[in-house]
């Protein structure tokens, strides 16, 4: 059997360079993201795909009701899907937890989102580990911003 040597450069020369550029795609333009978990129901359920871009924070940073994908303040190997409610300098009222000894009524507490964070939370608000419960998170654990929706089909393209 003769190598054609010439040839098979050529395969490995395209394989490595649309991996490349596959590789940066998806690094720093873009991403597909499959939801787990019901803490953004009914804007977006179990299985959806999602299409992200990682752009935004270069051109015109994030803003109150953008649906953003980020790493877990509480565990580095996963990642949350939320909709941002505040950004820095925001205020943000907190549900004060209702108090046993005199059984008040919980009362809510004004606070301001520090520079540099954002306050994020699921739109199922009974169901949904958020900035509620983990304070506001730091904008660098911001991976992408979700664009439209492409799975289910039915669904697809619609606005979140």
């Amino acid at each position: 059997m003769i190598i054609n040597w010439k040839r098979l450069s050529n395969i490995v020369r395209y394989t490595v360079a649309y991996a490349a550029i596959t590789h940066c795609t998806f690094e720093y333009i873009g991403d597909f993201v499959l939801c787990k978990g019901p803490s953004m129901e009914p804007t977006l359920f179990t299985d959806n795909v999602l299409v992200t871009e990682r752009l935004t924070k270069h051109w015109r940073g994030y803003k109150p009701g953008d649906i953003i994908i980020a790493v877990s303040p509480t565990n580095s190997k996963q990642c949350v899907c939320k909709r941002v409610v505040a950004v820095s300098g925001q205020e943000v009222h907190i549900a004060q937890p209702r108090s046993v000894a005199n059984k008040t009524k919980p009362g809510m507490i004004k606070s301001y989102v520090p520079r540099g964070h954002i306050w994020i939370e699921g739109d199922n608000k009974d169901n949904s580990c958020d900035s509620r419960d983990y304070g506001p998170i730091p904008v660098g654990l911001i991976r992408s911003r979700v664009v439209y929706r492409v799975w289910p089909l039915a669904d697809a393209c619609g606005e979140l």
